[in-house]
């Protein structure tokens, strides 16, 4: 059963993406039921449980995650339910092989390590997505001039392609940390105590062979200790994936404000409506691509708190991970998915970016004129120079290159031109180019 809470009413920017049916209560339910099969076929394989318990186990369906959700309550977890439900569905033959020598937080752990895993691959494909539409653009604008910025003021020019350049190192940052983290998170059984005591007494003669295997089930890491409350598969999570929502948001905050009217030297490809104004066409994509880097830090703040978990099992720093953390996978899935859907569309205007290189009058070379000018007019003659001459451009009205043709101190003219000071900006984007 799915709750009308997850058709992401209020969350466009993870409504219906790929995510979104990974993170589900559906998909939830589907690991669960995953890790309780895993344990089962794990003990049949080295002889601590017949193999029709496993294959009963697997063969449970029509499990309802409502009725489970409110359950839930009475012991505070939804594995109880759980366990409850399939030791009912396999029969009085197998029911005493459901779940056997394991605790609740064996089970939601390990499967909230697999919905992790298959929420990060889509995550990683869609980095992927964005980092070959960014190379396109790098390539193609390498020689794009365009002013540069700083603390919201034309400062020298820069290239487009420079940035695009930029933006893909952030997003192969991103895939290279989600690599990473995905790679390395564990399965999750321990007992009650995190002892392994359980499974001794069941017959194991070596339990950490059983853990082997039930990892080896799952396709996930065997882990070395037990980790009820050593949280550092959670934290890497939360690191990871709040840094990959910050390396999309900066895209989207640089197109945000470069596809502004007065601006618009960006635009996204299909530009969202305007309920009252028919003339727009909102940067939409950009928009919730920004709005999900705003809310990750604050999800990956409350799941770093909670590595300060208390004792072998935690009374509420353990419970306090799991909306959080499924709120992060879902939020940078969906974030990844319109980045993609952002940097595949972006369309550059370069007239506009050449034009605003002329805003300044010739000023945003200043930088340039002063190197230039030193060694003629000596270093303090040559900034007072070019400081006068900045005011009387923006009082006057006129073009710097007017101002200095009437210095009697100049006996040529000087290279104006803000396409020909981008320094090594064409180099530095073919460098980053070469990175795969």
């Amino acid at each position: 059963m799915t709750s009308e809470a997850e058709v992401g009413l209020l969350a466009p920017g993870w409504a219906d993406s790929p995510a979104a049916a990974a993170t589900s209560d559906a998909a939830y339910l589907r690991a669960l039921l995953d890790a309780e099969i895993a344990l089962t076929r794990a003990q049949a394989a080295l002889g601590l449980a017949p193999e029709g318990a496993a294959a009963a186990v697997a063969a449970v369906g029509g499990l309802d995650a409502g009725d489970i959700a409110v359950r839930a309550r009475a012991g505070g977890n939804p594995v109880i339910p759980l366990v409850a439900d399939l030791t009912t569905a396999v029969g009085a033959e197998y029911g005493p092989y459901v779940h056997r020598g394991a605790t609740s937080q064996d089970i939601l752990d390990t499967a909230t390590m697999l919905v992790a895993v298959r929420t990060l691959d889509l995550v990683r494909a869609d980095l992927g997505r964005t980092e070959a539409a960014l190379a396109r653009l790098a390539a193609d604008h390498r020689d794009t001039a365009m002013p540069g910025r700083t603390l919201t003021q034309h400062a020298v020019p820069t290239t487009f392609g420079l940035k695009a350049a930029g933006w893909r190192s952030l997003v192969l940052d991103a895939r290279d940390r989600v690599t990473s983290v995905r790679n390395s998170l564990p399965a999750q059984l321990s007992g009650a105590a995190g002892t392994l005591a359980a499974f001794t007494a069941y017959g194991a003669q070596d339990p950490t062979a059983l853990v082997a295997a039930y990892a080896r089930e799952l396709g996930l890491r065997e882990p070395g200790l037990p980790w009820h409350t050593l949280r550092t598969p959670i934290a890497d999570l939360a690191g990871c994936l709040a840094f990959a929502a910050g390396a999309l948001g900066k895209i989207a905050t640089d197109v945000l404000t470069l596809a502004r009217t007065e601006i618009a030297e960006l635009a996204e490809g299909s530009g969202g409506g305007s309920s009252a104004m028919p003339h727009k066409a909102n940067p939409v994509r950009s928009t919730l691509v920004a709005a999900a880097a705003r809310r990750a830090p604050q999800l990956a703040a409350t799941l770093y708190g909670s590595l300060a978990a208390e004792d072998e099992r935690p009374a509420g720093a353990w419970h306090a991970e799991w909306e959080p953390l499924r709120d992060l996978l879902r939020l940078v899935g969906g974030a990844a998915r319109d980045a993609a859907e952002l940097t595949e569309g972006l369309r550059v205007n370069a007239d506009a970016m050449r034009a605003h290189l002329d805003l300044t009058h010739g000023l945003i070379v200043s930088e340039r004129l002063s190197a230039d000018l030193a060694p003629v007019l000596g270093r303090a003659r040559a900034k007072a120079l070019l400081t006068e001459l900045a005011q009387r451009t923006y009082a006057e009205g006129r073009s710097l290159a007017e101002l200095l043709a009437e210095q009697p101190e100049l006996e040529k003219a000087v290279d104006l031109d803000p396409a020909h000071y981008t320094g090594a900006a064409t180099t530095l984007t073919d460098r980053a180019l070469e990175r795969r």
